[in-house]
Parts: C-alpha cells; structure tokens; sequence
C-alpha cells in the first residue's frame, strides 16, 4: 500500500511501523514530493509491509504525532494508527442501485451512541428491520469521525477519515451499510469540514489547515482560500469520496455549510458536488449531497449546470420553527418570528419564511424567495425534531415533553402532508420518553469543566430557565439513550402505527407541487384548525378543544375518488356532507380533498412564481 500526508511545516516525515516490542520498530522515511513550482508539502510512503491491520505512527521532526488522516485509530486519537486496506471488506449489496431524494424519501436521523444501549454500529444494525418496516428509506448517521472520549456527538471530531472506535471502527461501518442496502434502505453520513474538536486536533502540527482570516462560533476556520488551501480542501474532497467509495454509503449531510468561508471564485460546495458528479459517472448508483445552511438561499441547492452550489438538498429549519410554533406555542428567541399563523402559511408554502423580509432574531432582511418552478419542493427536508433542535434545549426535551398525543399526532400527518422529504429523528415515531441531552465525555478535566460551564452560562445568558445537566457526566449521556422496549406499549406503540400509516399513505399519493394551507384563527390568534393540501393529500387537525367542522372541497389534482383514509384517534373523524367533522385534538388525513376557508377567515393561495 501507498501512504501519503501532507506536512509542509515539517523537515522530515517518518512512519514507524510498530511491533509487539520497541525492538520491532521499522521506520520508513517519507519521499518528498516534488512539482513544477517545487516541494508540494506531500510526503510519500511506500513499503511492501504496510498491509491491512498493521500498527504505526509518524514522526514528526522525530516527535511521534498522531495520524489526522488514519482511517483506522483503535486506540483513540491520541494513538497509534491501523493501517487500513478497503480492499479488505466484504460486501453483499452488487444488487444495490441507491434511492433518490423525492417525494418518496423518509429519512431518519440517528446518533449512534444513543441510538441502543450497545451503542455501537454492530447494535444499530440490529435495529434497522425496525426502521424498515416503518418505512424509512434513508437511514442518517450523525459522524462518526473519531474524537476525544468515549461520548459525544460527534461534531467534535478530529480524524475526518477514522470511524469512531467505542462505536465499531471501519469494519463494523462496512456491516453497517450492508445491512440496510439488504432492507432496500440508503445510508447518509453527517460529516463536519467548517471546523475540527478541540481535543486530538494535531493538525496544526503538519500544515496550515486553518486560517486566522476568518473565524467561526468554535474558533479559527478551515483554510478553503487561503495559501496551501489546495491541499486542504484537496484532503477533505478525498476524504469525503471516500465514505461513499470505500465504504458503499450513498450520500453525505454537511453541517452549518455557512461556515464554510471561501472566498474564492469557486466555491468548495461546487468542488465537492463536481467530485460527486464524477463518481457517479464511474459507478451506477446517485450520490446525494444534504446541506445544513441557515443562509435561506435556494442557490445551495440549484445544480452546478444553472449557477448553483450543486447541493442535492438542505435542511429546512423554517418548516421546523413554524410547526414546532403551531404545535407548542412556544415564542421565544427564534420562534418569535414564527408566532402567528400567517407566518407558518408563508413556511409552510414557500420553504422560508425569511425570503428577503425581515428577520428580528438577526436585526436584518434574510433569505431569497424560492421559485418552485426552477427548484422543486424536494430541495427542502423538513422536520418536526432534529438533534440540534431537540439537544440545544436545556434539558433535551423531545416534543413528547413538550405536547400531548394528539398534537403528535397531528404534527406527524401535517409533516407527511407537504411535499417536502420528510426527516425524523430517532425515537420520534414513538414518541420516545427519553431525552436527547447534549453530552461530551473529554478526558481532559479543564477542558471537560469548561464546557460544563459554558453550556450552563449560554442558558444563563439567554434567560434559560430549568436545569441544565452537566454534559461530562455520564448519566446524561445514559438518560438520552433510547429504551426501545416502550415502543411496544400503549400510546407509543399508536403513534408508531400513526407514523407507519402515514408513511405508507403519503407513498401512495405522490405531490410534487407547492403545499397550500388553510386555517380557521381561535380568539387568541392561535389556529382552531389547520389544514395542508398538497397534490391529492391533505390534513386537517382539530387543534382546538371543541368539535370542529371543517368544509371540504374537490382538489384539483385529484385522480381518482376521494375520501377519509385515516384519522387519530382511529374513526374520529366523519365525513358529512362536504366537510369533515373533527372531535377535539383528532386529526384527518384524506386524499382528493381540500380544506375550504371558514368564513372570512384566511386560506393559502400559494406563493407566486418569479418569472424567468
């Protein structure tokens, strides 16, 4: 096998391979590479022994210094290094041609650690005819990229290629993949490229991987514009082709894509998207690239062909703001703006809410109108909860904390109603009791107090009220493990059937056109009812405490007959005459059917296009 790593700050590069004894070691000295405009900063190691499994370290100017690009690191990355050969995996998936983003997709966000009481990915895969059988076609994997500790997120990782040792390392990954390829399932991976964990982060060691001439909420920036950024980003594009190369995964979630700073005339996004493109040519499967951008700019996921940054999709956090409104009422911070019902119309129909407007949380205008002729709904994932949403509280509350049943109920059938590809997070489709805290577990004592005590500062500071827990101690990494055994009992085990029906039902009766709403204001300017109709689906949830007659009308994309295909609590719901007849907090999903407006009351129109 061939090595390669890049220290231009270094004299002298040395990988030493290492044996059961001192005595055993056999340096090899790293071949400088050499361009036209001289040394390129690279290093070459190339020896008939480096082979799958064995064990080794480099020498830095002679000082051991771990590997920031081992694929394999079992013993934490502050150690010594497995060498890893692909070649070595074991597939059975030959049959496996990739699922889309479209109307179709329900995708499924997880943390591994938390995700089983085993937390490994060996345990996850144990789980996945589970998330088969709900009908989840695309399982996402929170990173994996190896940190310090056993515990965390993962959005502190510092080894971009390293699969986490406490959850497996790269071969139970490559069993991982395999499993839900063999249940008809794709696997997306969260991967980090704006910033790099505090702790294990030698990178400074070898080159200029970041730059002081911008900066992000976790400190300096990774170097995408600056001098030696070619090599960087050279490194992150390898390492992100790798995952869906080496180890048959079908498409990458970039995090907070807005901190991604480049200046230059190509973006990194459309470098990363072109390298994605020309592996999809060599194989027979589609790639999909996920951002997380707070930016509200359809750009992000205009193709590379019209002037866009290429991304196949991006998580839409207005959809989540305005239903999490509607559902709990709750207005504080970023949920201000989203506290009326004409608000969440206008997310709810567009995809932002901040289109250019106004945005009090920023103190600015915000966003660019989406044109749904140029870019489908399908561009936009929405959400109900996310582990950023549902983490960042102060306790971890999930909704199931925050709302009764029948309002997650009705969330659940408003978020299968739109268009947009839907995304849960784990233990959603059963209204999980546990919460989903956030947690770290570095070894480090100052570091671990510090971040204790700027979690609990951050609430302080923006009124936060309740407890925070301490995310160094264990418990609070034990608490947000999910208990699956209460998916079988009572009301989780209604609303997973809810969730599993409405999966099936929004299967049935595609839409691919912009969502329209209806809603009837209650006195204290919250809905009474809402309703979404798109295509032929439509929802609407009682969200009152009285019955409620809704008036029905034909949808004019209904092809065939129409009518009452579920309702929560099951045969609530009535059809009379031309309308639905709702008890308090039930919900109705149908299909051929639209809500009318109560009188003098507000129904969506749709958002109008922007000509060509």
């Amino acid at each position: 096998m061939r090595l390669r790593r890049w220290a231009p700050h270094a004299d002298s590069l040395v990988l030493s391979m290492v044996g059961p004894g001192d005595d055993e070691d056999r340096p090899v000295l790293g071949v400088r590479e050499y361009g036209p405009a001289g040394w390129t900063g690279w290093y070459d190691f190339v020896d008939d022994e480096l082979q799958h499994g064995v064990r080794y370290e480099l020498l830095l100017d002679g000082e051991p210094v771990p590997d920031p690009l081992a694929r394999w690191l079992p013993d934490g990355v502050h150690g010594a290094a497995n060498v890893f050969d692909p070649a070595c995996l074991v597939w059975s998936d030959d049959h496996w041609r990739g699922r889309p983003i479209d109307d179709t997709a329900v995708i499924y966000e997880l943390h591994v650690g938390t995700f089983t009481t085993g937390g490994t990915l060996d345990d996850a895969a144990g789980q996945l005819a589970d998330l088969a059988e709900l009908g989840v076609s695309h399982v996402e994997l929170m990173p994996l990229a190896a940190f310090d500790g056993p515990r965390g997120w993962g959005y502190d990782g510092v080894a971009l290629n390293a699969v986490h040792e406490p959850y497996g390392g790269p071969l139970a990954l490559c069993r991982f993949v395999d499993r839900a390829h063999s249940l008809g399932m794709a696997v997306l991976l969260d991967v980090v490229h704006n910033h790099l964990g505090p702790s294990g982060n030698y990178w400074d060691r070898y080159g200029p991987f970041f730059t002081d001439d911008h900066q992000t909420p976790w400190g300096r920036a990774v170097n995408l514009d600056g001098p030696g950024s070619d090599e960087v980003r050279a490194m992150l594009l390898d390492s992100a082709v790798g995952w869906l190369r080496d180890f048959h995964v079908d498409g990458l979630r970039l995090d907070a894509t807005h901190e991604l700073h480049d200046e230059r005339a190509v973006h990194y996004l459309e470098d990363l998207a072109s390298a994605l493109d020309a592996l999809e040519q060599q194989g027979s499967r589609p790639f999909a690239l996920i951002a997380e951008s707070d930016r509200n700019d359809p750009r992000t996921v205009t193709p590379l062909a019209e002037g866009g940054l290429g991304m196949t999709a991006q998580w839409d956090d207005d959809i989540h703001h305005a239903m999490h409104w509607l559902l709990t009422g709750e207005s504080t911070g970023y949920y201000a703006d989203f506290a009326s019902p004409s608000a969440v119309q206008r997310a709810f129909e567009g995809a932002f809410l901040h289109d250019g407007r106004f945005s009090t949380f920023r103190g600015r205008r915000h966003g660019r109108p989406v044109d749904f002729d140029r870019t489908p709904p399908q561009r936009f994932i929405a959400a109900l909860q996310t582990h950023d949403q549902v983490g960042n509280r102060a306790g971890g509350e999930r909704l199931s904390q925050l709302v009764g049943p029948e309002r997650l109920a009705a969330g659940a059938a408003l978020l299968l109603a739109l268009p947009y590809p839907p995304m849960l997070f784990m233990g959603e489709e059963w209204g999980a009791s546990t919460p989903w805290c956030f947690f770290t577990s570095f070894p480090d004592e100052a570091l671990g107090a510090a971040v204790t005590a700027g979690r609990r500062s951050e609430f302080e500071q923006h009124g936060g009220r309740g407890e925070v827990p301490d995310p160094q101690d264990p418990s609070t990494f034990a608490r947000s493990t999910l208990q699956w055994d209460e998916r079988h009992r009572g009301e989780h085990r209604a609303l997973w059937h809810w969730y599993r029906s409405l999966i099936a039902w929004r299967r049935s009766h595609p839409a691919n056109e912009a969502p329209v709403c209806s809603y009837d204001r209650a006195v204290d300017g919250r809905p009474a009812w809402w309703a979404v109709t798109a295509g032929p689906r439509c929802v609407v949830a009682n969200l009152s405490e009285v019955t409620t007659e809704v008036a029905l009308r034909p949808s004019g994309s209904a092809s065939h007959l129409s009518g009452l295909d579920l309702s929560w609590p099951a045969g609530c719901a009535e059809l009379s005459g031309g309308s639905v007849v709702l008890p308090p907090g039930s919900t109705a999903v149908l299909h051929g059917l639209a809500a009318s407006p109560a009188p003098g009351r507000r129904t969506g129109r749709g958002r109008p296009r922007i000509p060509r």
